[in-house]
């Protein structure tokens, strides 16, 4: 049985991919920093300080690895602790997991993604994404999604529940190479990327159009 392991489990996105896997009965193990109060029975759980994961953690043997970890730049509070969990954190876990045997990875980045963007947000998704696709998995799924919205995950802000209202109506004036930053439903977005637990070899980029494809 093919063992996944979840890092931001309980996020937005994250939380959706651990039931859908589990709902298919997959092997999960989600990787998160206090417990889960709804965990499916079927899951289990690693609990850790990633300060203290950086330099002496490690994974169990697992055979793919969800990488749905990030935060805000308001929630971070300055550009050293917004790098620290979007790529420190982020890269030490795929190269644990391959260092424990994982053959495919699939991560949640961010449209416009670039690292060479003057726009720091894009530029440390970018990085990234180019530093994980150096690390030698078998396969590297990459999604850039724009806006997400949904239910789940942390406590969302005044702004961003009213923003999750009018996206739909914003939607409608992104079109052409802009339609890259339309919003997508967690859910639908989980479903996706779950999909990718049976991907071919290689290095694959997922935008809006293949979000929302059968």
């Amino acid at each position: 049985m093919t063992t996944s392991i979840i890092a931001g489990s309980s996020g937005l996105v994250g939380n959706n991919i651990l039931n859908q896997l589990c709902e298919k009965n997959h092997k999960v193990i989600a990787i998160t920093r206090k417990p889960i109060s709804s965990l499916p029975p079927n899951a289990s759980e690693l609990i850790i300080d990633f300060e203290s994961f950086l330099i002496e953690g490690s994974l169990p043997a697992c055979d793919h690895v969800f990488l749905c970890l990030g935060t805000t730049m308001k929630i971070a509070g300055n550009k050293d602790n917004f790098r620290r969990v979007d790529f420190d954190y982020s890269y030490d876990i795929a190269k644990k997991a391959f260092d424990s045997g994982a053959k495919k990875l699939t991560l949640i980045s961010s449209g416009g993604a670039d690292s060479s963007s003057k726009n720091f947000y894009l530029r440390v998704k970018g990085e990234l994404e180019d530093s994980i696709i150096d690390i030698g998995f078998e396969s590297v799924n990459i999604f850039r999604p724009g806006f997400l919205t949904g239910s789940g995950g942390r406590k969302r802000a005044t702004s961003e529940k009213i923003f999750m209202k009018l996206a739909k109506f914003l939607d409608l004036v992104l079109i052409g190479s802009a339609s890259k930053y339309r919003s997508i439903n967690a859910k639908v977005l989980a479903k996706k990327m779950v999909s990718t637990l049976k991907s071919k070899p290689g290095v694959h980029y997922y935008y809006y159009e293949d979000f929302i494809k059968p």
